[in-house]
């Protein structure tokens, strides 16, 4: 028990404070804080219409250390959920350890001038936290985050060597948009349209973006085309699981969503370094972001699933060959009559409370800085389904790769 602030009130953190509060008794009180104040109110009001809890809300710019120390100072939360954006993993890190305060986030640190990522950065704070006898708790959403418990859950159980890993992620949902990110427009164009990179024989090797594709068939969706692309949790799974041949992440994307991206990127509105514009300096890939769809409205209209899982082989527990296919599949519409959110939303916010959750019973924690593959899987697993993604398992099938 204790209380559980949240930073950040888009798509994933209204879906986070939607089911911390549905899981209310475990936490004493539940604030939710962003740049935006009004955005924390409303999705509080809604909340306690739905559930009859209440959200503490505050404004907070998560880039300034010292504004976010004097909310921790204020509210002395026991555990933070950073469901900001990926710039601002640092300054609430350095916050949490001023202030003396656990810390959870869904995504990797990276910096607004590079779209480069790595947890190198993070990894830097392990001897803070370890000695101030703290827990950081990284990438705790679907993709990093399930996936890896995913992998974990698989190497405890089923194998005795993982050696070939693809974690597979298909949205087959249709938002009836012309072009429209699922998550903040910023960050989803600098992830999806950079180099490609993958793990094999010890080493990393680089493609051209989207060089790599075929269709893979997904349960109860089928074929879709899917795209090699570099993603964060290769890079913690291949020092995880040194057992690793190869490992590779999968996205699906459509066609005229690919043909849109080369055009942002053809006509230089990818840019994320500053123009001048009637005097002004802008960066074009934000201003961009300010005439695209929010993502946190394309719910209302949003019909099909999600589906992300992990294909692993290797040898089992019995010394033979063995293949293992465990995923989830989610429902946009579901996701939206719950929480008023679509399926990507839903598929990172339900881990990262369920990640709280493991924290605040103590199922979950340690001093230091932690990737989620290096708890036990199974508790979060467990609580995972319970809370509205279940996961299917596939035993020596044909994994396509």
């Amino acid at each position: 028990m204790g209380k559980i602030l949240i930073i950040g009130a888009g798509g994933v953190g209204t879906v986070v404070v939607h089911k911390i509060a549905q899981n209310a008794a475990f936490f004493t009180e539940i604030v939710l804080a962003s740049r935006t104040k009004s955005k924390c109110d409303a999705i509080a009001a809604d909340v306690e219409k739905r559930y009859g809890v209440t959200i503490q809300t505050a404004r907070v710019d998560a880039d300034n250390v010292q504004e976010l120390v004097t909310l921790f100072n204020m509210y002395k939360p026991k555990l933070v959920v950073n469901v900001a954006l990926p710039y601002q993993d640092l300054t609430i890190m350095d916050a949490c350890l001023e202030s003396g305060v656990n810390y959870l986030d869904t995504a990797n640190y990276e910096p607004k001038d590079e779209a480069h990522f790595e947890y190198s950065w993070q990894w830097a704070y392990q001897d803070r936290f370890k000695k101030a006898g703290l827990t950081a708790i990284l990438g705790c959403g679907f993709d990093p985050g399930v996936t890896s418990v995913f992998t974990a859950y698989a190497a405890k159980h089923y194998f005795k060597e993982i050696h070939y890993l693809d974690i597979v992620d298909c949205n087959a949902g249709n938002h009836g948009k012309a072009f429209a990110t699922n998550f903040n427009p910023e960050i989803n164009i600098r992830e999806v349209s950079q180099r490609g990179k993958y793990y094999e024989n010890g080493k990393w090797v680089e493609t051209e973006p989207h060089e790599i594709h075929k269709p893979l068939n997904y349960p109860e969706i089928g074929a879709k085309e899917s795209y090699v692309i570099y993603h964060e949790e290769l890079e913690s799974l291949v020092k995880n699981f040194p057992t690793l041949k190869r490992a590779r992440f999968w996205m699906t994307f459509g066609q005229e969503y690919l043909t849109h991206l080369r055009v942002i990127q053809n006509i230089g509105m990818a840019r994320i370094d500053e123009v001048e514009y009637n005097g002004v300096k802008i960066v074009p890939i934000q201003f961009l972001k300010t005439v695209l769809p929010n993502p946190g409205d394309l719910g209302a209209n949003y019909t099909g699933w999600t589906s992300i899982g992990c294909r692993i082989s290797g040898t089992g527990k019995d010394n033979k060959p063995h293949t293992y296919y465990i995923y989830n599949n989610c429902s946009h519409e579901d996701s939206y009559r719950e929480t008023g959110t679509q399926a990507v939303s839903y598929t990172t916010g339900v881990p990262a409370a369920v990640g709280a959750l493991m924290f605040m019973t103590k199922q979950w924690g340690g001093a230091g800085v932690f990737n989620v593959e290096e708890f036990n899987p199974n508790p979060f697993l467990t609580e995972l389904a319970r809370q509205g993604l279940a996961w299917n398992e596939i035993f020596d099938g044909d994994l396509e790769m």
